[in-house]
């Protein structure tokens, strides 16, 4: 199993968010509203943006009981 618990798959965060976002059944502007951010940081953050507000990104994964943190680097 790869570090970040993903079966040797590294998945992006981009594609963690949509994914949960399916899973629970939810549109950009339905998670949008429930996080308290724009509709367009949802899309933002769907598509891999570099720079996006880390707090915002945290408000989004907190309705998933996540947070950001580090994670070491596999080579």
């Amino acid at each position: 199993m790869h570090p970040n618990g993903y079966n040797n798959i590294a998945m992006t965060l981009s594609e963690h968010i949509k994914e949960k976002r399916k899973k629970y059944d939810l549109t950009q502007v339905e998670l949008a509203e429930r996080a308290g951010v724009g509709l367009r940081f949802i899309r933002d953050l769907e598509q891999g943006k570099k720079t996006l507000q880390m707090d915002k990104v945290n408000a989004v994964l907190a309705l998933f009981g996540e947070q950001l943190g580090p994670i070491k680097i596999v080579e």
